[in-house]
């Protein structure tokens, strides 16, 4: 069989799943002003996207390697043509879907107006809030055909036409007009009676384009939304002077007048108006162009104003708690006896905060260690961190400042934690730090003790209210050994280390995991129970996809959850007739992973920051954590079993019908809804 037909091209996958993202801003179960979300969620992925994986496709085609087949028997070019055909197609029907969302909006007497639907009750507001919050906030640049002017830095904006007369001539003058960044993207205006009005920016910046350009006496004028994305890849050469924190923030700054790697433009604009703009902003190729309609930026759809709509949104859940774990109590004593495990958003980050909060303030605890990928831009965690400095602990910050689009917040609190005396280890070279660990030293009565936690999921409080992720809390001294041997080794990075526990990238996750698979097939082979369970944001390392094809046509029953991206091929006779994939989107951000085998009857179930993925594997600093205690096992597993079951949020992926909704005549599993009520009957229990 040929390589082409055993796996399915990594960005194509990705794209299918935005397409799931999609599905729910279509699906009518999904509260209203929700769908709007998932809206702002697919243009927000797409434009990430296209920073990172159009961006590096785009470099490739660019270079000597255009023509190789490179990309599962496609070249970088006609991959770019395939990717902008999809986008196309993806663009055209969420613009669809958005129609289709406005007017049922209209139903419930919520209704988007433009710069001609503007009632006579509102001009006065309109104009206020004009003059005194949008105009000192304007950058309108005129297009002038006699400089060299740069726009190298413009991100969205409105591209103006407009015609006057001078000397009896008709003239025509463009101009373009930034769209203000630190501007509320949707005007509310005041309610008349049961009706609710907002209006885009855009179109309150288009009603007073006569305050705008009164100076010119324009007879015709027109504008068009104009998108531009660039390449976000960080530039870490150059002046080997400068510190590291220094680069990563020139780099950041340099990312807005990077190559454009997309331009989406209004299909309505003028030929000369949008040549205009792709020669003022360098866009070259059509593979770059990207047709649609008359919003761009969609992403702010996810900031749409609640409007005082409870019934248009998800209902609110409070987080459950966790029994024996108390906000009120020392978590350090409860840890003494047994292992606990937080499953976000069910259950309260704010147990993560406590443990932190309770190290910076115990007069027992000595060192406090870390590491740190995505802080939210107001964050506790880091508080917390500066709090245990100025208390006189020793605290080391392993923290990521590559971690992409995030870079600021952590550069940010980076320099603060500095400033209180925490000592911050800024990675490896060529290797992004991306386990979620933690683990603390105490000294009683002379007598040195850790605790800590191990995690799926980013130590962010924003993401932990919409990322369900798992995070073992822990005492167990031989894992905690080993958590404190991977911050040794990110100190001396020479100095490997074993383990018998954890599993550990770059240098053991791919051994480990072939030998689990390898013990699976053994255990079939012999007659024992054997079995894999995955549960995974993506796959995309070939030799794992091979492995598992190995595992299937040895008859092991392989069984996975795969939020996003998925190169792998289910159901193939002689190839993977035992691999089923489902992937889930609703509510939450499936992102948890977890590792569980069969292993003859006695599971082994780990949960980990690693996807399948060749630079998780090979190319950062990842743990995975054994889950020993009994009971947690049997939580993971039940939890696995209600989201395989769902059978109103999942797809079946890479099949013969793509994100094709799983039904059947069982009583609905909506997995997410039915999660809460499985923790809400552990308390009872």
């Amino acid at each position: 069989m040929e390589q082409k037909q055993r796996y399915i091209n990594r960005e194509l996958s990705w794209l299918d799943f935005n397409a799931r993202v999609l599905q729910e801003a279509a699906h009518k179960d999904v509260p209203l002003l929700e769908r709007l979300r998932f809206i702002g969620i697919f243009s927000n992925n797409l434009d990430e996207f296209f920073q990172v994986r159009f961006a590096t496709v785009q470099r490739i085609a660019q270079s000597e390697m255009t023509g190789k087949k490179i990309f599962g028997g496609q070249s970088a070019s006609d991959l770019l043509k395939s990717i902008t055909k999809k986008v196309i197609e993806q663009q055209k029907e969420s613009s669809q879907i958005l129609t289709s969302i406005e007017k049922e909006l209209e139903k419930e007497q919520i209704y988007l107006i433009n710069e001609n639907q503007v009632l006579a009750e509102h001009e006065a507001f309109l104009k206020e809030y004009f003059i005194q919050k949008v105009s000192p906030a304007l950058m309108t640049i005129v297009v002038s055909e006699d400089e060299n002017q740069d726009f190298s830095d413009h991100l969205a904006f409105l591209a103006v036409k407009l015609r006057f007369q001078e000397n009896d001539t008709e003239k025509t003058q463009y101009a373009l007009i930034e769209l203000p960044t630190d501007l509320d993207r949707f005007v509310v205006l005041p309610n008349l009676g049961e009706k609710q009005y907002v209006m885009f920016l855009d179109d309150l910046i288009r009603y007073h384009f006569h305050l705008i350009f009164n100076f010119f006496e324009f007879t015709h004028i027109e504008s068009h939304m104009i998108k531009v994305t660039r390449d976000a890849e960080l530039d870490m050469e150059g002046d080997v002077s400068k510190s590291y924190i220094n680069k990563i923030v020139e780099s950041v700054r340099e990312r807005i007048l990077a190559e454009p790697v997309r331009l989406v433009y209004d299909n309505e604009i003028a030929p000369d108006t949008l040549e205009i703009v792709k020669n003022l902003l360098g866009v070259g190729t059509n593979d770059s162009l990207i047709p649609g309609g008359r919003y761009h930026h969609r992403r702010d759809y996810m900031n749409f104003p609640q409007l005082h709509r409870r019934d248009l949104q998800y209902e609110r859940k409070d987080p459950l708690p966790i029994e024996g774990l108390s906000l009120e109590k020392s978590i350090f004593k409860v840890l003494e006896s047994k292992d606990y495990l937080l499953y976000t958003p069910y259950h309260s980050f704010s147990f993560v905060i406590k443990f932190l909060r309770e190290a910076a303030l115990d007069p027992e605890v000595t060192t406090i260690k870390i590491t740190i990928y995505r802080l939210s831009k107001i964050s506790n965690v880091a508080r917390s961190l500066i709090n245990a400095a100025k208390n006189g602990k020793k605290v080391l910050v392993q923290i990521e400042l590559q971690a992409r689009f995030d870079e600021t917040n952590n550069i940010t609190y980076a320099e603060q934690m500095q400033a209180a005396g925490v000592e911050l280890i800024f990675g490896i070279p060529g290797l992004k730090v991306h386990s979620k660990i933690c683990v603390i030293e105490k000294k009683t009565q002379g007598k040195k003790k850790r605790y800590g936690f191990i995690s799926t999921g980013n130590f962010n409080e924003d993401t932990a209210k919409i990322y369900t992720d798992y995070t073992l809390f822990t005492s167990n001294q031989k894992i905690l050994k080993e958590v404190n041997k991977v911050f040794n080794f990110l100190q001396v990075h020479y100095k490997l280390k074993k383990y018998k526990h954890l599993i550990v990238s770059p240098h053991y996750t791919k051994n480990a995991l072939v030998k689990m698979i390898n013990q699976e097939i053994e255990n079939h082979k012999a007659g024992l129970p054997s079995g894999i369970r995955l549960k995974l944001n993506a796959i995309t390392n070939f030799s794992m996809i091979e492995k598992l094809y190995e595992a299937s046509t040895a008859g092991v029953p392989i069984q996975m959850i795969v939020r996003g991206i998925c190169c792998l091929i289910p159901g193939v006779k002689g190839m993977s007739e035992n691999i089923e994939v489902i992937s889930v989107v609703d509510r939450y951000l499936e992102h948890p992973r977890v590792y569980h085998f069969t292993n003859g009857g006695t599971p082994k179930i780990y949960i980990s920051s690693a996807d399948f993925m060749t630079r998780n594997i090979e190319n950062r600093v990842e743990v995975a954590a054994p889950i020993n205690d009994k009971d947690l096992q049997r939580q993971i597993t039940e939890v696995f079993d209600i989201i395989w079951n769902d059978n109103v949020k999942a797809r079946r992926l890479n099949g013969p019908i793509q994100n094709a909704f799983i039904k059947n005549d069982s009583a609905p599993i909506r997995s997410q809804f039915e999660i809460f009520d499985y923790y809400k009957k552990e308390v009872e229990k």
